[in-house]
């Protein structure tokens, strides 16, 4: 695989009194993962993503059977400003394509 570079502006992670910083983003070693699933946890100093496949397809029988793939751990501020990003990008999908329905 080809190594690529994508440059960006990364705006969300500096306060607004600084200058945006240009970010270079090596995608050399990344994989791509599905993922139907995600739970979180937290201690003081630090906050937990589970993600995984939900394999249970038909829901009315048996216990339902949850692949974890990945985990992610990181510190409180850093999982706020992800809560933050995520937020916007969900704003911003449901602008385009129209609300999501809560639950």
């Amino acid at each position: 695989m080809a190594e690529q570079k994508k440059k960006s502006t990364d705006a969300g992670a500096q306060p607004a009194k600084q200058q945006q910083q240009a970010v270079t983003w090596n995608t050399a070693a990344l994989h791509s993962s599905y993922a139907n699933f995600c739970n979180a946890n937290s201690t003081r100093e630090e906050v937990v993503l589970n993600f995984g496949v939900n394999k249970t397809w038909d829901r009315t029988r048996g216990p339902l059977e949850i692949e974890l793939n990945h985990r992610i751990v990181m510190s409180p501020f850093a999982g706020k400003r992800l809560a933050e990003l995520l937020n916007n990008l969900m704003r911003e999908y449901e602008s385009r394509y129209g609300a999501l329905p809560e639950k």
